[in-house]
């Protein structure tokens, strides 16, 4: 199995960035795009990579925020077959403040999304799941983004937010996209082998509550590959704590 990131804040390689994610992921029996960004800076690095966004034969978007489903009109033009798979609550109104923070609307016109609740077995070896039911170790709260419903704005629950579960040759990979569920949460619902995505943690500071965040994380025995939302200076401060804690830049790829 290979992981591509096509675009996330960094890049170690020159290419171009912005805040969002994009991974391209190839198994031994399919070729996943797991979220789009924000714009279709995914696809004109996947050109640059020689990656073929043809060949993806599914797609999955982790939850309905702009950073990670932005691009999805782009991939839908580029390929013509492949099916999205995305949370029923993905195009709740979403909002970060004052700015909509959801997915555009009109991408509800497509014949192409699928929609998930619960846990879905979307091929052998291939599992999304949005753990609503699973009970939290700790509360991360809604990290000041809120959801509208009924015309009321709440804070976000991230009902919305699913992860994908790669099984393969005895390995347990877990792909996350923003880990808004609280990546300490996620890590000890699944135990995988490996857990690749964002952390959330771009807004804490370097302090006591985060390294016991980094402790906890270190005590699962979990490889970890960590991009976008996480922080560059927050990785930096968990690293000292978590030798098997790494960063996936744009254009970087991992291979398990």
């Amino acid at each position: 199995m290979k992981i591509t990131a096509l675009t996330e804040n960094t890049s170690q390689c020159g290419l171009p960035v912005e805040h969002g994610l994009s991974l391209y992921i190839q198994t031994d029996t399919h070729t996943i795009l797991f979220d789009t960004g924000q714009t279709d800076l995914f696809a004109r690095n996947a050109r640059t990579l020689g990656l073929d966004l043809r060949a993806v034969d599914l797609a999955v978007l982790s939850h309905g925020h702009y950073d990670h489903g932005g691009g999805l009109q782009a991939f839908l033009s580029i390929n013509q077959t492949a099916p999205v798979y995305l949370h029923r609550l993905a195009f709740e109104p979403h909002y970060n403040g004052e700015r909509y923070n959801g997915l555009d609307p009109a991408l509800l016109q497509s014949d192409r999304l699928i929609f998930t609740e619960g846990v879905t077995e979307i091929a052998p070896g291939l599992t999304l799941d949005d753990c609503n039911r699973r009970e939290k170790i700790c509360d991360f709260g809604s990290f000041g983004l809120d959801k509208l419903v009924n015309g009321r704005r709440l804070p976000d629950d991230f009902l919305h937010e699913q992860y994908l579960l790669i099984e393969e040759q005895g390995k347990r990979v877990l792909i996350s996209g923003c880990s808004h569920k609280g990546i300490v949460n996620i890590a000890h619902w699944f135990r995988p082998d490996m857990l690749v995505g964002g952390f959330h943690f771009f807004k804490l500071p370097a302090d006591d509550t985060l390294r016991g965040y980094a402790k906890q994380l270190a005590a699962m025995d979990i490889r970890y590959e960590t991009c976008h939302c996480t922080g560059v200076e927050q990785f930096a401060f968990m690293k000292r704590f978590m030798p098997e804690l790494h960063y996936l830049s744009t254009g970087d790829s991992v291979t398990i």
